[in-house]
């Protein structure tokens, strides 16, 4: 009795396929002749105009899409009822035809391996058919596992495009109706939805699934009684599809707009210690707030290096990672630059922490009074919401020949990165009468390729003339510049020519990256690679050994370590150069 029993739900299943089918190819036949021009419009429709966030009720005032063509090949997949991944088995109504197909499209693929446990006795095997043991096949029950998974996906959409089409027959009902018709209808769709709900959490397929599978299709049937009018149906489910797709694009920008303000948002920590550091250094005398060695701040044949911040965190551990490995700390000067309201903080951080025998030197950058009249407001007019883009810090890269008049060659580090090699070897390296020494970011099977037309309007006119777009791009992060060659090419002055035209016509995007590029160009030396790996901020697929052997990481991007949103796999090798240990991390509540 439980053998022949256990055949029934196999065709219960395929039987309402067979028989819908036919009628869904009897409509297809009728679109095909009635409609080609209504659905002609589908394929190429232009990219819609930004949402901004959409707050609508599925199956409420749905908007229709404008109407693009489907080329004449797409009209069956446009128009067809049948929701498996391929038509042909929803028109054939063959059901061992179906299971064959199934097992042959199942089989034709590479056979990943699956944790999933075995099918429990008490579960229906989800293709309909007896599951036999196989206790040397090894490989072969591996391959029964993949295709009743794949299976079980077929199902579970099947399930989905139901509970669509039963949404879609519901908008054609008058408001507030209460027939029948209506009640079985809802009661159906809550029912599937149900019946996912527990597939998504079992990972089975029950029998009462497939009951259910099996009555939503008894219900469709009559409703495309009841409604037969394809065009309208097909109307609907284009409305409704255009719309799910305009909600998505919306909670993606949303998406995009809410991470980059979290990359820019200051965690409650971090305001808590500057507020500690700077009470604690407005306590000193002035005298005291004096860093040691300011002697040496200025002789050229030190090892300088410049970091530009306003992250009294950050900015200690580029200190402490690059003094950890450092082969002559002694000859090792570091000059941060900020701006008035961190100088405090940072300043006492290395009068509490003073960086062993390397020499630091912490200055704001309103001390600089000739960047107010060079730089001006040029780019407060660029239109950009995001503070990283026209803040005089980020910027004041391009003043480096200013900023240190008597030094010969500096490292520039930004804030977000890590120093894991010495660097010292960065002044040895043969510049070849070029400015700036960076890795080049134009491979395009890394993480970090950027091209200059990503970012630059080649469109224009003078640009497409002074500038090739194959041109290999770089990276800022890790870049040792030849001050003396910059000097002799003025390029500071030609920043200044180009932040000009900028402003005036749309050249670049937003960011100091851009310019960067066109103020360097034909003045670049190519590092190795080893000496700076890019990508930790918003790349999880950074290769270990890449990461092991670069001399300075970088956390380019919005996730920043220090926040909640930082790259939890790659933590690590940042917060181990952070004194949590640290009275003021611990009383403001700072830990890994």
């Amino acid at each position: 009795m439980i053998g022949s029993y256990s055949h029934w739900p196999r065709v219960s299943v395929f039987v309402p396929i067979f028989i819908l089918s036919l009628r869904l190819k009897h409509l297809n036949s009728e679109v095909s002749k009635g409609y080609v021009e209504d659905l002609s419009i589908i394929k190429h429709r232009a990219e819609a105009q930004i949402l901004s966030a959409m707050q609508q009720e599925e199956g409420e005032g749905l908007k229709e899409p404008p109407l693009i063509v489907y080329k004449d090949g797409d009209l069956t997949s446009a128009v067809s009822f049948s929701f498996t991944d391929d038509n042909r088995i929803g028109e054939s109504g063959n059901v061992a035809d179906k299971v064959n197909f199934l097992r042959k499209n199942v089989f034709n693929r590479d056979v990943k391996e699956d944790s999933q446990k075995p099918l429990q006795k008490d579960r229906l095997p989800i293709s309909g058919e007896k599951q036999h043991s196989q206790p040397n096949g090894f490989q072969h029950d591996q391959n029964a596992q993949y295709m009743a998974r794949r299976a079980l996906d077929e199902n579970v959409k099947e399930m989905k495009d139901q509970v669509v089409r039963a949404k879609a027959y519901l908008n054609f009902v008058p408001p507030n109706s209460s027939s029948h018709f209506v009640k079985e209808l809802k009661l159906r769709i809550k029912e599937v939805e149900r019946a996912m709900d527990q597939i998504t959490k079992s990972s089975y397929l029950s029998r009462s699934a497939l009951q259910k599978m099996k009555a939503m299709n008894s219900t469709l049937l009559k409703a495309s009684r009841i409604y037969p009018d394809c065009s309208a149906m097909v109307k609907k489910l284009r409305s409704m599809t255009y719309n799910a797709e305009e909600q998505v694009r919306s909670q993606k920008m949303q998406e995009t707009f809410l991470a980059g303000l979290g990359g820019r948002t200051i965690p409650k920590g971090l305001h808590c210690l500057s507020m500690k550091l700077t009470a604690e250094y407005f306590s000193l005398e002035p005298e005291k707030r004096v860093l040691p060695d300011i002697n040496k701040l200025q002789d050229p044949e030190l090892y300088h290096f410049a970091i530009f911040s306003d992250n009294v965190l950050a900015c200690s551990v580029v200190v402490n990672s690059t003094i950890s490995i450092a082969m002559e700390p002694e000859r090792i000067v570091f000059h941060i630059v900020t701006d008035s309201l961190n100088l405090p903080a940072i300043s006492m951080w290395f009068l509490l922490n003073p960086p062993g025998k390397a020499t630091i030197h912490v200055e704001s950058i309103d001390n600089f009074g000739w960047l107010s009249t060079r730089y001006n407001a040029t780019l407060q007019k660029e239109g950009s919401v995001d503070p990283r883009y026209i803040s005089a810090l980020n910027h004041l890269r391009f003043y480096l020949p200013d900023v240190f008049p008597l030094l010969k060659k500096i490292v520039l580090l930004d804030h977000d990165v890590v120093v894991q090699r010495d660097l010292t070897g960065l002044w040895n390296i043969n510049m070849i009468g070029k400015v700036n020494g960076a890795v080049e970011t134009c491979n395009e099977v890394e993480p970090s390729f950027r091209r200059m037309d990503m970012f630059i309007n080649f469109t224009d006119s003078m640009v497409a003339k002074k500038f090739d777009a194959q041109t290999c791009t770089w990276a800022f992060g890790m870049n040792v510049f030849d001050l003396q060659e910059w000097r002799r090419h003025n390029l500071t002055g030609i920043y200044h020519k180009y932040l000009h035209l900028g402003n005036k016509r749309p050249l670049w995007k937003a960011g100091s990256l851009p310019i960067g590029w066109i103020t360097f160009y034909k003045h670049i030396v190519a590092l190795d690679r080893k000496w700076h790996v890019l990508g930790l901020g918003y790349d999880s697929g950074v290769r270990p050994t890449d990461i092991e052997q670069a001399a300075v990481i970088h956390f380019d991007g919005i996730s920043k370590p220090w926040l909640d949103i930082g790259l939890a796999k790659y933590k690590h090798y940042w917060t181990r150069h952070v004194k949590y240990e640290h009275p003021y991390l611990q009383q403001c509540n700072i830990h890994e």
